[in-house]
């Protein structure tokens, strides 16, 4: 499977995955999706070499690599590709038989300031970080919000409650908005959980690659990825990313139910009165699409992997004292998302 913008592409590269922006300099933003035949990756002069059987191997540099997604059982890469991937500032996500991520790997030294900036994010207030969820909260609820009004005509009454958030948001308006979200969004019978095959599959592959592109961003800023904001628990390596993720994952939600009713992904079953999916290449070109388009941030187009990117370096300014608040993209606005088509 080869999700590609509309142009042509030889057929040796047919087998492989590389999804990337058009047109948005620089072109630092390609997603590899490794599922559907064996591979082997290797690294020569600083390109990513891939190679297949019976077909000719495809190179592309390192430093254009943002997230390298493995799930198929015979790919297989060398020492160097974990380390020159991480030396670029990619991330791999490793993923199960069901093409589902498990495992991911992430940057080490990112910042030429990084101790510093552990340091302060280690000893932030916290009034600090509530502050920090509160502006985080808001952002989701409001984004949330605008997905319903633009997907079902009416906001549920989000944007009204975002309004309510306070510091640490005590109120826990973000469960009351989940609630009224996802009734709205798939149902009286949907239920948030990441085990079943319904649309929760679908919105979990979209939110995995979502997380590595902004884990990526905050060890680029020089932070620390466990020490989150909100989020804290000793067996998540990656609280803080699953902290500022939280206003971009209405983008991935919105993928998901405009794919279905394009009739781009269609269930292959029922249980239980749900629908029951599975990940297939259609599937996860449709739910990355959107995480290559554009989004507004201070009146001004701009990838969403730039868009992370602001939002890390906003957040490393204020855990510094240089800020207090964070820079988020305009997230109430649709993304403008890439022409993509399949292979023949």
């Amino acid at each position: 499977m080869v999700a590609r913008a509309r142009s042509w592409k030889p057929r040796h590269e047919r087998c492989l995955s590389i999804r990337w922006a058009t047109s948005i300099p620089p072109v630092t933003e390609r997603i590899l999706d490794l599922s559907e035949c064996p591979a082997k990756l290797r690294v020569r002069y600083s390109q990513l070499v891939i190679e297949r059987e019976h077909t000719e191997a495809v190179s592309l540099p390192l430093a254009e690599v943002a997230v390298v997604l493995v799930s198929h059982p015979q790919a297989s890469l060398t020492q160097a590709v974990l380390a020159g991937l991480a030396a670029a500032g990619g991330a791999l996500v490793a993923c199960d038989g069901a093409s589902m991520p498990v495992g991911m790997m992430l940057p080490l030294a990112g910042h030429h300031v990084q101790a510093a900036r552990f340091a302060a994010q280690a000893r932030s207030p916290l009034p600090v970080r509530k502050r920090l969820w509160k502006q985080i909260v808001r952002a989701k609820v409001r984004a949330q919000g605008a997905v319903l009004a633009e997907l079902v005509g009416a906001d549920h009454g989000l944007a009204a409650l975002s309004a309510r958030v306070g510091s640490g948001d005590p109120a826990n308006v973000e469960a009351r908005a989940a609630r009224r979200y996802w009734k709205a969004l798939f149902g009286e019978g949907f239920r948030r959980l990441r085990q079943r095959p319904d649309e929760n599959l679908l919105l979990n592959y979209g939110y995995a690659v979502l997380r590595a592109i902004v884990g990526r961003a905050i060890c680029a800023a020089g932070l620390h990825p466990s020490l989150g904001v909100h989020h804290h628990h000793r067996g998540n390596a990656f609280c803080l990313a699953d902290d500022l993720m939280e206003p971009f994952r209405p983008i991935v939600d919105r993928a998901v139910v405009q794919s279905l009713r394009q009739g781009i992904i269609s269930p292959i079953a029922e249980d239980d009165g749900r629908p029951r999916f599975e990940l297939t290449p259609e599937v996860k070109r449709a739910q990355v699409a959107p995480l290559i388009g554009r989004v507004i941030l201070d009146g001004q187009q701009t990838t969403l992997f730039a868009a992370a990117s602001a939002a890390a370096a906003s957040l490393a300014a204020v855990f510094l004292g240089e800020s207090d608040r964070l820079v988020l993209p305009d997230l109430t606005r649709p993304p403008i998302v890439p022409s993509l088509a399949p292979d023949e």
